[in-house]
């Protein structure tokens, strides 16, 4: 039996990494490291690592992780920034930024990020001009494989409340009937099936940068059940 795929992540305390934490629960393929600044919450049946330490120390948790693959679930919201663009960089991109070098220097062999749909450096939006800036940016670090995952919203619990998400949530599947053609991308999907789909990608091994919007999500949650 080959040993486990050993995954660092980062943002372990969210929707996406709580997703993926549950996902991992009694399987032997891959073995999860949370690395974050307190104690994660733990499923019931969870054997996993968490290595707590302040993001200026990151990079030695990184290294001590000794991992295979950095999944990447940082980020904020406009609002939870204080809707201070300085506040939401740090998160968004700095500590993102600081994280992928820290994976490189690691000698990490692929890097899995969530980023968003509509990513782009030229959007008007401040929050995706700033997501496509980040990607850009994670495509210098040199980790060999860079995953972006681009998903639409996400659906699933949040430890916080955000009553116009939620709202959104309830009444995206029936949205989702609409988004046809061009449009399918912007559909909503799951945060357990995003977490799968972390999983199928952590298995692939060919070099480059990769983007996975909405139907190659769902491909690639396949490869991780």
């Amino acid at each position: 039996m080959s040993d486990p795929i050993r995954i660092a992540l980062v943002g372990a305390t969210g929707l996406i990494g709580q997703s993926l934490i549950r996902a991992a629960v009694g399987r032997t393929d891959v073995r999860i490291v949370a690395v974050a600044r307190r104690e994660v919450p733990l499923p019931p049946g969870a054997r996993m690592e968490v290595l707590v330490a302040e993001p200026d120390h990151w990079g030695d948790a990184i290294a001590a992780a000794n991992a295979d693959v950095l999944v990447c679930a940082l980020g904020t919201t406009w609002r939870k920034a204080g809707k201070d663009e300085a506040a939401f960089r740090a998160v968004d991109q700095d500590l993102v930024l600081a994280v992928a070098r820290a994976a490189k220097a690691a000698n990490v062999r692929q890097m899995i990020v969530i980023s968003s749909i509509g990513a782009d450096t030229a959007s008007k939006g401040f929050y995706l001009r700033v997501k496509g800036e980040v990607e850009q940016a994670l495509g210098k670090v040199g980790i060999p494989r860079l995953d972006i995952v681009r998903p639409g919203l996400l659906r699933g619990p949040r430890g916080e409340r955000r009553l116009g998400e939620r709202l959104a949530q309830i009444v995206a599947p029936l949205t989702d009937l609409f988004m046809l053609g061009g449009l399918r991308r912007f559909r909503s999907v799951k945060a357990d099936t995003v977490a799968q789909a972390i999983i199928g990608l952590s298995k692939e091994k060919a070099a480059g940068r990769f983007v996975y919007e909405h139907d190659a999500i769902l491909r690639a949650a396949r490869r991780g059940e």
